[in-house]
């Protein structure tokens, strides 16, 4: 049986200032290495892919663009909950 490959992963890291910023994207092998270490550092995983596809756009290191605000939101909304933290 072949094992299928992500085709997209994007990381965010938020602060609590200013907008999430993305830290890491990939494709393929560089995909599944970012949910491999998301996951050892228990990062909660949020499934999305027309969102993870616009945000694979934002250059590494520069803020989320105003329009994808409300989208992750929720994304970080939802990390939170799972957490226990409140917002």
């Amino acid at each position: 049986m072949k094992k299928e490959t992500l085709d997209l992963a994007v990381a965010l890291r938020y602060e609590g200032d200013g907008a999430p910023r993305v830290t890491a994207t990939g494709k393929g092998l560089i995909a599944e290495q970012i949910i491999e270490i998301a996951k050892e550092h228990d990062v909660p995983l949020y499934e999305e892919p027309e969102l993870v596809q616009l945000l694979s756009a934002v250059e590494l290191n520069n803020e989320i663009p105003e329009t994808l605000y409300i989208a992750v939101a929720e994304v970080i909304a939802f990390a939170y909950q799972l957490s226990g933290k409140s917002l």
